[in-house]
Parts: C-alpha cells; sequence; structure tokens
C-alpha cells in the first residue's frame, strides 16, 4: 500500500531532477560528526600570563592547551580536561581522561564500575613547563582562594574487591613538590583561603585498626587534629571566610537504620573537638523538628551566623507492611495544591525539603526562619543582614494550571528573632533582596513597572516611573501580561540598581529620590541595540563606584554582535568590537586587562581570541586568534548565511535567515527546506556545526549538499498561530520562490515540538511543499489541552491559554479557535508527504498527538511515516538514534526533493519481527 502512495505522489509531481554537478569540494557526509570539534571551557590566570582551553571532539579524546600570552608558547596535554589555574598563577591542575577506545571495549564487555577505565591527574608548573602525572584520581580540588596546595582523592587500589570505605587522599604542596596522605576519606573540602581542609574519615569493613571521625588537617604545619571520633556519616562540610570556623552534619544511625537522626556539628579553635550545636532537642527549633539530611551549610561572611536546615521528623518506615499486599494507587484531589503527577514527579525533592534556620556561634541561639508557611528564604549575598527575605506562593498553587506560574506573598524577616513583617500580597512577579538587605526588589507583571520596599520604615515605591520606556518586553506576542527585561546589578551600598529596557541600562534610585539615568545614553534605544552587562567574577554581589561594566551588546537591525565597554565616573561607552560575527563567553583576568572570549560566525567555528583592553581607546581589533578548531572545514563544501526580507501576508515586514551552499550558482535551481520555530534571525551570525541532530534541521548538513534552506522569524497574532505561521512561511516561500535559482517545485518542511506543531499544521493549509517532517508536533489541541507535561508533571491549559499556543482563552472560552489550530480537524486537506518523529518518552509533547496525527493521515489514505525512538525523550538523546534519524532525514528529502531512489523504510517499512536486524536504510 506504501508503495502504491509514493508511485501517486510521484505521478502528482515528484520531480527526477538531477541537481547537482559534483562541486569542487566534497559535500559533507555522516561520517564526518565524529571528528567535529568545539571548545569545551577556558580560562585565564589572574596575572594574564596563562589560558587554558580544551578541544573537545563530538565522540573521542579530549585535548588540553596551555598558551603562554608572553611568548606565545603553547603546550598541548592529550585528553586533559577540567583544567583548573591555581589562584597564584603558577600552575594548571587538570584530569586525563581515559582512553575513549579503551572506554568503549570496557563498556561492550561490559565490565563493572570498579573495572572500567580511570581517570589521571596532570599538573603542569608554569615557571617549569613540566607536566607531573598520577594514576587512578577519583577527585581533586585546589582552594578557591589559597595558592601552593592541591586535595586529590585516589580510588581504590585496582583489582580491589573491597568496596566500602574511603580512599587515600593525598595532599600535595605544589613548590615544593611534597605530599602527606590521610587513608578511608570520603568527602573533604578546603577552606576558601586554602589553609585548612576538612576530611570525613570512613574506614573500610577490613581494617579494624582504623577510626571513622572527622580531621582537621592544617595546611600550613601539615598536621591533623581529630574533631570527631566514632562510627557515623558524616556530610556538607563548611568553613566560615577565613577557615577558622568548620561545621558539618552528622549522624550516628546505620545506613540499615529505619529512621536517621542528623545533628550540627560546630567547631571554632579552642575547642579540643567538634561539638553537637543543634539537634532535635535544640531550643529554637519547632516541635518534632530536626537537622535535615540535605541541609546547605554557609556561614555568614562575618562568621557570627551559621545557616543550616531543618524539617519535620519524619516517621520511620513501617515494616509490618507486606509490599504485594498493599494497593499501589495515586488520588488525585481538586483541592490540592499540585497535579499528582506533579506531586510524583518533585516527591524525592520534597522528601528532601529542608527550611532556613539560623545558629549563633557565640550564643548557641537557634532561629528558625522559614517553614511550610513560608518554604523559601533569600539572605543578602554575605549574610550579614538583620534581615531575610522570606516569599511563598501557598494558597495560589492551584491556578498555575492554566496560568503556569503563581502569585507571590513576600515577607521581611528577622533574622534575629524570625519575626516577620508583611512586605507585599498577591504578586505576579518575582521577589529580590538586595545585597547590604536595605531593600526588597520585584517587577509587577500586572503594573508593568519595578518596585522597592525599603526595610527601613516600610515605604513602596515604584521606581520606574519616571523612566521614559517601558521595562517589560514591548514585543511579546503572547496572550498574557509581558515579563521584565531583566536586573544587572546593584551599587555597593545599595545606592542604585542597574535595571534593562528593551535596549539600554539604566541607573534607578531605589529610595526613589534620584532621577533614573540612561548608563548607555540612550545610544542602544537609538541604534536598536541591546546592552547587556557581562559578568566576569564569580564572586561578585555588587558593582563598586570605580567598576568599568563589559557589556555585550545585539543590533536587531544588522545581526551585529560585539561588546562595550561602560566606563565608570563619567559612564562613557566604548565600543570593544561589533561586527558580523557572535561574540560569546567573555572572561578576564583578575589582576590584569586580558580578557578571552569566543568569537564565529556560520562559515567560522567558534576559536578563542584574546585581547588587552586597556588604555583611554580600548578595543579589540588586535584580538589574537588562538585555536583553530575544524582545519577539516576547508575540504568540504560549506555555506552562506545571509538576511532575507520580504512583506508577510498581513502586510507586516518580515526577515528571515537565508542559507547558500558555499559554491552557489546563480544560474541553477536549488531544492529548499524550510526550517523554523519562532524568531531565529538572532542566530544569524552563530556557528551550526555539522552534528548529528537531536530534533532540528543539520542546516550545515543539508546545505553543503546542494540545498537552500530558509528559517524564517514568525510574529504571531493571539488566537490564531496557525494563521500567523502560514503568512509568514508560505509567504517567505514564495517570496523566495520569486529568484529563478529556487525551484518551487522542491520545496520541503521541517519542524521540532512548536515546529513540528506549524508543519503539520501547514500541510492542512497549501499543498506548495513537496515533503514536510514534523518533530514531537501537537496534532489536536482541545485532546492535547488537557494532557500533562510530564518531564514536570505540569497541566498544558497554560500553554495555551497564555503562553507558546497562544489561543487566549479556555477550551470552553473559545472552542472554534481550538479547532481552527488543530491539524487533526483538516487533515482531508493534506496532499504533502508527512514524516513524524514523536517519542514514546517525550516529557514535553504526549506522543499520542504524533500518533492521532498519523492514524488520522493513515486513515485517509495520505503517505505518512511515524518514528518512534524506544525510551527516548522530546529531543533526542542517545547520540545513536541522533545518527540513525539524521540518515532518515537525508533520504527522506533527497527523495521527495531531488529525486533520489527511496530506502527500504519508505518503500515498505521494516516489520517488527526485523527490529534491530533490519533498519531499512538500503536502497
Amino acid at each position: 500500500m506504501i508503495r502504491n502512495i509514493l508511485l501517486w505522489a510521484a505521478c502528482s509531481g515528484l520531480s527526477l531532477v538531477t541537481y547537482a554537478q559534483s562541486p569542487a569540494k566534497p559535500p559533507l557526509d555522516h561520517s564526518v560528526y565524529d571528528g567535529w570539534e568545539s571548545i569545551n571551557s577556558k580560562a585565564v590566570s589572574n596575572n594574564g600570563q596563562w589560558i587554558v582551553y580544551t578541544i573537545n571532539p563530538q565522540q573521542g579524546d579530549a585535548r588540553l592547551v596551555i598558551y603562554n600570552t608572553k611568548n606565545r608558547r603553547s603546550l598541548e596535554v592529550p585528553r586533559g580536561s577540567s583544567a583548573v589555574i591555581t589562584e597564584d598563577s603558577r600552575y594548571v591542575v587538570f584530569n586525563i581522561d581515559p582512553l575513549y577506545s579503551e572506554v568503549r571495549q570496557a563498556k561492550i564487555k561490559k565490565k563493572k564500575s570498579a573495572a572500567m577505565p580511570k581517570d589521571s591527574l596532570g599538573i603542569v608548573s608554569l615557571e617549569q613547563w613540566q607536566v607531573w602525572k598520577t594514576p587512578r584520581v577519583k577527585s581533586f580540588k585546589t582552594p578557591e582562594k589559597g595558592s601552593g596546595v592541591l586535595a586529590y582523592l585516589l580510588e581504590k587500589p585496582e583489582g580491589s574487591k573491597d568496596s566500602t570505605g574511603g580512599t587515600p587522599l593525598v595532599i600535595r604542596n605544589l613548590p615544593a613538590g611534597r605530599e602527606d596522605t590521610i587513608d578511608h576519606v570520603l568527602e573533604y573540602t578546603f577552606s576558601k583561603a586554602g589553609n585548612k581542609l576538612l576530611a570525613a574519615i570512613a574506614p573500610s569493613g577490613k581494617d579494624s585498626l582504623a577510626t571513622a571521625g572527622v580531621l582537621l588537617w592544617d595546611i600550613a604545619t601539615c598536621r591533623a587534629d581529630t574533631l570527631s571520633r566514632g562510627a557515623g556519616r558524616r556530610s556538607a562540610f563548611a568553613f566560615d571566610e577565613t577557615g577558622q570556623q568548620a561545621a558539618w552534619l552528622s549522624t550516628r544511625d546505620s545506613a540499615k537504620a529505619l529512621q536517621h537522626t542528623y545533628c550540627l556539628y560546630y567547631y571554632r579553635p579552642g575547642q579540643d573537638s567538634g561539638r553537637i550545636a543543634v539537634d532535635k532537642h535544640t531550643a529554637g527549633l519547632p516541635a518534632q523538628w530536626g537537622v535535615a539530611d540535605s541541609s546547605a551549610l554557609s556561614f555568614s561572611k562575618n562568621g557570627q551566623r551559621l545557616f543550616f536546615g531543618a524539617a519535620p521528623v519524619r516517621p520511620p518506615k513501617d515494616t509490618t507492611i507486606v509490599d504485594f499486599e498493599v494497593a499501589k494507587v495515586d488520588i488525585w484531589h481538586y483541592q490540592d495544591d499540585y497535579l499528582q503527577p506533579m506531586q510524583l514527579k518533585n516527591r524525592r525533592k520534597d522528601l528532601q525539603k529542608s527550611y532556613t534556620a539560623v545558629y549563633y556561634p557565640d550564643n548557641g541561639k537557634v532561629v528558625q526562619l522559614a517553614d511550610q508557611s513560608l518554604e523559601d528564604l533569600a539572605t543578602t549575598d554575605e549574610g550579614d543582614s538583620n534581615y531575610a527575605l522570606g516569599y511563598t506562593d501557598k494558597d495560589q498553587r492551584i491556578p498555575m494550571q492554566w496560568t503556569g506560574r503563581t502569585l507571590k506573598t513576600a515577607w521581611l524577616v528577622n533574622v534575629t528573632n524570625g519575626a516577620r513583617r508583611l512586605v507585599k500580597e498577591m504578586v505576579d512577579g518575582r521577589f529580590y533582596i538586595s545585597p547590604k538587605g536595605r531593600y526588597l526588589l520585584w517587577f509587577d507583571r500586572t503594573a508593568g513597572h519595578w518596585f522597592t520596599y525599603q526595610v527601613d520604615g516600610g515605604a513602596i515605591r515604584n521606581i520606574t516611573t519616571a523612566i521614559p520606556a517601558t521595562m517589560y518586553e514591548e514585543d511579546d506576542d503572547h496572550p498574557d501580561t509581558p515579563g521584565p527585561y531583566g536586573m544587572a546589578g546593584w551599587l555597593e551600598g545599595d545606592r542604585y540598581v542597574y535595571l534593562y529596557d528593551r535596549y539600554d541600562i539604566w541607573q534607578v534610585d531605589p529610595a526613589g529620590a534620584a532621577t533614573p539615568v540612561n548608563l548607555t545614553g540612550g545610544q542602544g534605544r537609538q541604534e536598536k541595540t541591546r546592552f547587556r552587562y557581562e559578568k566576569l567574577d564569580k564572586d561578585e554581589h555588587f558593582f563598586k563606584k570605580d567598576q568599568d561594566l563589559l557589556l555585550s551588546a545585539y543590533n536587531e537591525t544588522s545581526k551585529y554582535n560585539g561588546f562595550y565597554l561602560l566606563r565608570a565616573g563619567n559612564a562613557a561607552l566604548l565600543q570593544l568590537a561589533m561586527g558580523p560575527y557572535a561574540y560569546r563567553l567573555p572572561e578576564k583576568a583578575k589582576n590584569a586587562d586580558r580578557y578571552i572570549f569566543a568569537k564565529s560566525n556560520f562559515q567560522l567555528p567558534p576559536d578563542i581570541y584574546t585581547a588587552l583592553a586597556g588604555g583611554k581607546r580600548p578595543s579589540f581589533a588586535k584580538a589574537e586568534q588562538l585555536s583553530h578548531i575544524n582545519p577539516q572545514q576547508q575540504q568540504y563544501n560549506w555555506g552562506t548565511a545571509s538576511l532575507f526580507k520580504w512583506t508577510a501576508y498581513n502586510g507586516q515586514p518580515a526577515e528571515g535567515i537565508l542559507y547558500k551552499p558555499e559554491d552557489f550558482d546563480s544560474t541553477k535551481r536549488y531544492p529548499m527546506i524550510i526550517y523554523f520555530y519562532e524568531k531565529l534571525t538572532d542566530l544569524l551570525y552563530h556557528y551550526q556545526p555539522p552534528a548529528p541532530t537531536p530534533s532540528r534541521l543539520n542546516i550545515p548538513f543539508f546545505v553543503s549538499r546542494g540545498y537552500l534552506v530558509f528559517a524564517p522569524d514568525i510574529i504571531y497574532e493571539a488566537g490564531h498561530p496557525g494563521r500567523s505561521a502560514y503568512n509568514y512561511i508560505v509567504s517567505g516561500a514564495r517570496a523566495l520562490a520569486q529568484h529563478a535559482w529556487v525551484d518551487s517545485t522542491n520545496i520541503g518542511i521541517q519542524g521540532q515540538s512548536w515546529g513540528g506543531y506549524q508543519v503539520a499544521f501547514l500541510v492542512t493549509q497549501t499543498s506548495l511543499f513537496k515533503a514536510a517532517w514534523a518533530g514531537a508536533p501537537v496534532a489536536n489541541m482541545t485532546s492535547a489541552y488537557g494532557g500533562i507535561r510530564w518531564e514536570s508533571g505540569m497541566n498544558r491549559q497554560f500553554q495555551y491559554e497564555h503562553t507558546q499556543s497562544r489561543i487566549g482563552g479556555t477550551l470552553w472560552e473559545k472552542p472554534e479557535l481550538y479547532i481552527e489550530n488543530s491539524p487533526l480537524f483538516h487533515l482531508p486537506n493534506v496532499t504533502t508527504p508527512l514524516a513524524i518523529m514523536h517519542n514514546d518518552a517525550d516529557g514535553a509533547v504526549p506522543w499520542y498527538q504524533g500518533i492521532e496525527l498519523f492514524t488520522g493521515l493513515r486513515r485517509l489514505g495520505k503517505p505518512v511515516w511515524l518514528l518512534n525512538y524506544n525510551n527516548e525523550a522530546h529531543n533526542l538523546v542517545q547520540r545513536q538514534n541522533r545518527k540513525d534519524v539524521q540518515r532518515r532525514e537525508q533520504q527522506f528529502f533527497d527523495h521527495f526533493l531531488k529525486g533520489a531512489p527511496a530506502p527500504q523504510w519508505l518503500l515498505h517499512g521494516v516489520p517488527a519481527t526485523e527490529k534491530g536486524i533490519n533498519w531499512g536504510w538500503n536502497y
């Protein structure tokens, strides 16, 4: 039957034209993927002299490159990864991964984890330019701010059959090369300054002489003090800012105990050991509460507070219940805060949920700050303020089913006594606390403005009403209240907050006294350039008065990208780089004007560049290119990317990206594939590697093989997403077809998820397309409306009423729009062969949507195929499946748009009896 359908399709206009004489360069093929490279990570030393980065093939062995900016020498370490440059800029420490081929063979032989090939550790002395290596290293750590020391944890000895207990921890003095070893370590952590190290000791079952406990290692004296001794499990180690105070969690209960009771241990100099600071009997904790085993411990910056988590003590497991004699049932209740699937999805997290409490070491006082009525608490960045922000969406969760978010109520919480002061109820937005804790900040989506609450006095102010620009997303086309453009940060002392409009950055007084100042001088809006702050210091909590700010820049008209420097004081805006490239991932040396960043466009892979940007007129114009990945690209027919503009059917100006083969010849005619989502022109100058696709169209692959690819932007009209897609996609296709080099008889479309829905809709509205590929499409909005997004457990109603599907009302209010926009109700109109990919573990779009589409078209005798990759998600994860779908997409479009022979899976399918034996690729 399918063979007859294909013959019918051919008689209906399937072109058998051969497009091509062989190009001067060969096209990309499926063999190129594994060796195609990317830069996985990069870093610059604090003094700016050293740069490290890792080059990773898609499949195979990585290599680490260490570069000296002074003499331009470089060192390459095979299989190096996860590199760290020490704080003093003298050493690079890194993993050395096992050979990919060895790991692959071990997996083929189904070796157990203990027998798999293990990592090694590498250290390069940057002064001596030497590599030191040691094998079988499980992990390593260096101090965040200290220098000269490294700790690494070894694997069990090769061939060991004892899986219990810890392993040796080696502490290495880097300058001297001296090493000390602590045996039986399970967990370890450095203080930030690198002056101390905590280690949890857990001897194996075969070592009767060693004792479990906690050791404190002094880096300067190379001596260990025992802070805790005896059986138990210890975790969550934390130091204060200076490395003097320490804390951890501990339980004496065995792993097999039916109930585990944890205590918070605390140590400070002068104590002979750690002592129990908090347990379930401690005053200040609610009755029947205890220290949560999921606690994250943190000291305030001044060391006067220790924050931890507490939770209700759960009853022990009932051992009288016989599993096979009890029912397995989920009970859905209409008054539940969350739908049952969402509860089940979050069950593990909810069982581990803890509520912030604080311990005061000086007097032993404990204050419970959060609880079930106020679950979320945010302290200031340094934790030193007497106030914290508490917020909750309690009693507002049921509407999330159709709104997609919740209204929140904020409280000011006194950290010294737990007292609460109501700040603002039922806000459609998110709350923040300023770095010093002087203000609470939020954006109210209903009002469209930013507001502050002044802790001293309790005044609430609209702080953006005087700004002559909208602070919400002015081009948002969803039937919903738009969200904010966001916040760049705070000036020290909470003096100003820096907020974004569509283009510019505003300096706003949180007290509402000073007039807002446009820091970028209105240049952004004038030139339609979006300026956004690039955070270069991960420890930065606020801006300093004399701090220059690095800004990324994107021009909406030209699509150019770049960097600007906003100079402190006179707020001068200086261009560092701007052009037809994607500039991304900038980093700066802490103590030098040395920058590194990635630069690319569609023709140029994202290589690493470095530049000095000091002086009065800083610039990246003389940036030095360090990496040169993918030189093999020059051997293949690649492509170009350009902006194409036209007028959509609704009379609005439209634009999209047109990709052409490198050997494009305007005297020839090319088949075209249209790929779309919502708006993609922001990616005009972004590089796209030829990787086997998880779902989207592999654009460079098809362009290399003689296709045009067109990616149009779509602007949506509320209530009519399908018609909007038609207005822009079909009008764009016909506008391009006016050019003689476009073969208007051989145009295909491909889309995934929301794009897949639009593919399914479009083939019911036009016969323009010769072939169509829809990934994870919604076919029937009436049945999808009440379904579940299984990856989150959320109901899908919000999506149709307010977000991506853009219907703007319930199924009962606007049933005609749900039917109008559902491909299923228009399937008799389809004349286009359609391939569907929809996987049975899809957590975003239930795969029965693909089944509805397939069975409907099959019932009508239309040419349709459904690919279901077993146990795969919305987008393919497993690489072998990505390679498979890539091959099938090529065969599908080559057959219908180029007249190539149909493979077996297109002609006859693959019977279930041949699954895993015959892939149906052959012709």
